[in-house]
């Protein structure tokens, strides 16, 4: 199977992406996938490195990144902020010209979704986006590929997501316009998704069909799901605001009774780490509709089909 071709050089935003694209890295995620269960390793990125900036702590992005590397032949390495000159003054388009120099791809994990884009406008090399404030694209393309490994027709799904509408809700979001499927947020009031990333999501749906439903309403957020989304109430970085979300999000919760609230034998996902007794509970995670796990392993073989899209190229 050939590698996905982009016509992005970088990996900022779903919203880079075309449908077929999308579609394209799922199959070629799921060969990846393949061949590791077989013990195949297929060395495409043979002796490239990739830089992989962390200026917020990460366990899934860095083992997922390190190890996805490692098994396509190249070797990663970790840059941590307190370690590098950018931490200490040294601005991005130098850290940018500057690594392009030394290696073949950058994944930076961030804060302002600016600080990606000046790095991609800067590098000579492709960047993809760890995640950012705005956007954790990785985690969206790993969780619709979670849901296409189980279903016919992806477009016929449809997924509400519980919870705070922050980078993972906005990537779900742009992810759903794309694809084509339906999906739906219930957010407290005051915490649904930036309104220009909802914009965005409506002005893609016209053209896909999809449908989109923001609400502060759970019960018709989750009527009729096929899938149910949560993340952590309070994400890195707004620990100063915990009190306020924990008081905001208390019925914002995925327990077994939401679940039968679907109507149907909902799956559950969750990008973690997880607040367990928080935005769900112990039962829902360790239970028969979590596929929690399943989702986390596949960070592993979409980045690795990311990576393979970007890096391999001449």
């Amino acid at each position: 199977m050939k590698i996905p071709q982009l016509n992005s050089n970088d990996f900022l935003t779903l919203a880079d992406f075309s449908k077929k694209e999308i579609f394209d890295l799922f199959e070629f995620s799921a060969k990846l996938k393949r061949d590791v269960k077989k013990g195949k390793f297929s060395k495409i990125l043979e002796n490239k490195t990739l830089a992989m900036i962390f200026e917020k702590n990460s366990t899934r992005t860095r083992v997922s990144f390190e190890t996805g590397m490692l098994q396509l032949g190249g070797h990663a390495l970790f840059l941590s902020s307190s370690e590098i000159q950018l931490g200490r003054g040294e601005t991005i388009a130098d850290t940018a010209r500057v690594l392009s120099r030394y290696n073949d791809g950058i994944m930076i994990r961030t804060f302002g979704h600016d600080k990606v884009e000046e790095l991609a406008k800067w590098a000579d090399i492709p960047v993809i986006n760890g995640l950012s404030d705005s956007f954790h694209p990785c985690q969206a393309l790993a969780d619709y590929f979670t849901i296409y490994e189980r279903e016919k027709d992806i477009t016929s799904i449809k997924l509400t997501y519980i919870g705070d509408g922050n980078n993972v809700a906005n990537s779900l979001l742009i992810g759903a316009a794309i694809i084509g499927c339906e999906i739906a947020i219930a957010s407290p009031k005051g915490f649904e998704p930036e309104y220009s990333i909802v914009e965005k999501a409506y002005k893609i749906a016209t053209q896909s069909n999809a449908k989109i439903t923001i609400t502060n309403n759970i019960d018709m957020a989750v009527d009729g799901a096929d899938y149910l989304y949560t993340d952590v109430w309070v994400s890195m970085g707004q620990e100063k605001d915990s009190l306020k979300k924990r008081k905001a999000f208390a019925k914002y919760r995925i327990d077994n009774n939401l679940i039968k609230k679907t109507g149907k034998d909902a799956k559950v996902l969750h990008c973690l780490p997880a607040h367990r007794g928080e935005e769900i509970t112990d039962e829902v995670m360790d239970g028969p509709n979590s596929i929690v796990f399943d989702e986390a392993e596949n960070r592993l073989h979409c980045q690795k089909a990311i990576m393979c899209a970007l890096m391999a190229r001449k």
